[in-house]
């Protein structure tokens, strides 16, 4: 189950091991959910490009290629667990131990091709290859054994109870490696009285060769477990917060890897790169070690994928690396609470992953000297020398312009001057383009560069217009460095009216640019300039008014006399006078009607009220009561702004009619 087999492209590695490789550009990580509810256990088949996954309580086999695409599944295998590769990739056999079988699936067609019993109530729930045959854990969680499968003769051939004198607690984890083919591996999974044992299976029969744990030890419960290429040490998850290695010939431990709490997976790449994971729910949960060291060249964080406080956990043995001779992609199946599992694909996990700062001024003045610094800091530490790229982005160069390569000083730093010849935002991007063990980096920072003020005008604030008034609009621009192109905005009162572009264009020679409107209501206009590279944005406003029409139209009159210096109409007192006002219409509109009487030598307010208007902008008023003979009245339709109903319209008060009674 532990062992990742390699393939024939490992001996083209071998062949091309003297070539100088460069660092090719890096494919981004990927995330894929599994129609999945467990993860038993995972292998990579590198000839066909594709990670069989077991999931033990749906009973299935999931097959993905390496972007996490179901390609086929096998199901009716009861608690399917271990999984192991066969030498030519052709097979992977998996444990069912509620079947009390291991069956073989067909890595291409992803069909079970045949099924192996091996004895009513063994259980077989792990796997490893080693010396021509197929090895597995089984039993119950309080006795765990080891047994062996042979498939190479005309029958297959199942041998129990290897190590009798040993008695794992749950049926024991396997591991074996290429490098050391006639070298087994086994660790109980259960807690105490766990057992940690090495075996030679050169004879075709489990011999041991070491024995680690019992009772008392504080080896406690192993979930994974991998031999080095060499098969010299083994490396296990334990309880603790370090990973521990294991010198194979005696099975003492000799070191170990500080990582988190609750290890929970092992996985070596055939260069020896080790991935170790844990389950830790809010710490880094996979470090990364390159061959020969002891300090993680990398970590990765999962995400928090639901509702649940804690990041995604990565479950017992769900590590995988891409078959190879060097460590390619690596390959994790990740959890949350919910019961969603995910396949991620890391693709340059060996590489340590620098962290860039880029620290600009906030603020500058164009054209004058401004400092940039930065940092550029890796779990391995880069020389000074490093070429880092520099390009700057501004209005006079959107798509950048490069500033050359700077080089990375002492202690992790750099920093560069420049004088920015354009205003505005202003970015400056630094960028680390990565070698064979570090991946690419960059960073950016902003510098709100100084322009100028520009002269810009707009006439016409404060006028007010008749209704229908053709009103010229003049802006003037005055000097800027590359743009000359103002926009001239008309915003009428009312929400019924939108903000709309009137014009837009070059100035002429003056500076000036115009426009003629039709004015039918308040209305703000607005001069904008969009800015250039040395002088910055600006507007500039103008509010005109625009009245009504209004006109009152007297009727029920009997005469009319041109007496006092006006028209008078005269009334008989019995006939009560008709006022039809005609103003211009608007929803919900009302006309005051006001009136005045003469008396020595002074008109006096009569009193006033407000009218609605019909849509069609019509009111009638007809003054009833008792009307006084030998008095001179006098009357006036208004629309006054904001009391009216509505204030899209400046006040505007319409004519005088003067009227009298008489008998």
């Amino acid at each position: 189950m532990r062992r990742r087999t390699l393939t024939a492209a490992t001996s083209l590695a071998v062949l091309f091991s003297s070539v100088v490789l460069l660092a090719a550009p890096a494919s981004a990580d990927s995330a894929k959910l599994l129609p999945i509810k467990s993860a038993g256990d995972v292998v990579v088949d590198g000839v066909h490009q594709r990670i069989f996954i077991s999931d033990p309580y749906q009973g299935k086999i999931v097959a993905t290629d390496y972007r996490g695409t179901v390609v086929g599944s096998v199901t009716s295998l009861p608690g399917v667990d271990g999984l192991q590769l066969s030498a030519d990739s052709g097979t992977v056999y998996a444990a069912s131990p509620g079947a009390d079988a291991i069956v073989a699936v067909d890595t291409a067609s992803v069909q079970e091709t045949e099924r192996y019993a091996t004895g009513e109530g063994t259980d077989p729930a792990h796997l490893a290859l080693a010396g021509g045959k197929l090895w597995f854990g089984y039993g119950t969680k309080e006795h765990g054994y080891i047994g062996s499968l042979d498939v190479s003769g005309t029958e297959p051939v199942v041998a129990l109870d290897q190590d009798p004198d040993t008695t794992y607690p749950g049926a024991p984890l396997l591991a074996s490696t290429p490098g050391a083919p006639n070298t087994l591996a086994a660790a109980a999974p259960e807690y105490y009285g766990s057992w940690l044992g090495v075996y030679d299976v050169t004879s075709g029969t489990a011999t041991r060769t070491a024995r680690a744990g019992g009772s008392g030890s504080d080896l406690g419960s192993t979930s994974d477990l991998a031999f080095t290429p060499d098969g010299s040490r083994l490396i296990t998850a334990n309880p603790g917060n370090q990973h521990r290695v294991w010198q194979t010939s005696d099975l003492t431990q000799v070191s170990s890897y500080t990582t988190q709490h609750h290890p929970s997976s092992v996985a070596i790449a055939a260069d020896g790169t080790l991935a170790a994971g844990t389950d830790a729910p809010y710490d880094p949960s996979l470090f990364i070690f390159n061959p020969g060291t002891t300090t993680a060249v990398r970590t990765y964080t999962w995400p928090d994928t639901d509702t649940i406080s804690g990041y995604d956990e990565l479950g017992d043995a769900n590590l995988a690396w891409e078959p190879g001779e060097t460590a390619g992609r690596l390959f994790a199946v990740t959890h949350n609470h919910e019961s969603e599992y995910t396949l991620r694909v890391l693709t340059d996990a060996p590489r340590s992953k620098p962290v860039l700062t880029v620290d600009a001024p906030a603020s500058a003045a164009r054209a004058r000297t401004l400092t940039v610094k930065g940092t550029l800091t890796a779990t391995l530490p880069l020389p000074a020398g490093t070429p880092l790229d520099v390009t700057r982005f501004d209005l006079e160069s959107p798509d950048g312009k490069s500033l050359g390569t700077k080089s990375l000083g002492s202690g992790g730093k750099f920093s560069f001057t420049d004088k920015p010849p354009a205003g505005g935002k202003v970015k400056y991007k630094v960028t680390y383009a990565g070698d064979a063990t570090h991946t690419p980096a960059s960073a950016a920072d902003t510098v709100a560069v100084s322009r100028a003020k520009p002269a810009l005008t707009l006439n016409n604030n404060g006028k007010k217009y008749a209704y229908g008034a053709d009103a010229r609009f003049t802006a003037h621009l005055g000097t800027t460095y590359k743009n000359r192109t103002v926009e001239i905005w008309a915003d009428p009162f009312g929400p019924d009216k939108p903000k709309k572009l009137v014009k837009s264009g070059r100035v002429n020679s003056n500076g000036n640019l115009s426009v003629t409107l039709d004015l039918r209501r308040d209305t703000k206009v607005t001069a904008k300039f969009a800015g250039d590279a040395r002088y910055r944005p600006r507007s500039v406003s103008s509010t005109v008014g625009t009245r009504v029409k209004v006109s009152t139209a007297v009727g029920r009159h009997y005469t009319t006399r041109n007496t006092w210096g006006h028209t008078y109409y005269y009334f008989h007192k019995s006939r009560n006078p008709l006022f039809t006002t005609t103003m211009t219409a608007y929803p919900h509109r009302e006309q005051r009607l006001q009136f005045q009487v003469y008396y020595q030598g002074t008109w006096y307010d009569g009193g006033s009220k407000y009218f609605p208007l019909s849509s069609a902008g019509v009111s009638k008023v007809e003054l009833t009561g008792t009307h006084d003979t030998g008095w001179r009245f006098r009357v006036r339709s208004s629309y006054v702004d904001s009391t009216s109903g509505d204030n899209v319209n400046s006040t505007t008060h319409g004519a005088w009619k003067y009227f009298y009674f008489t008998n």
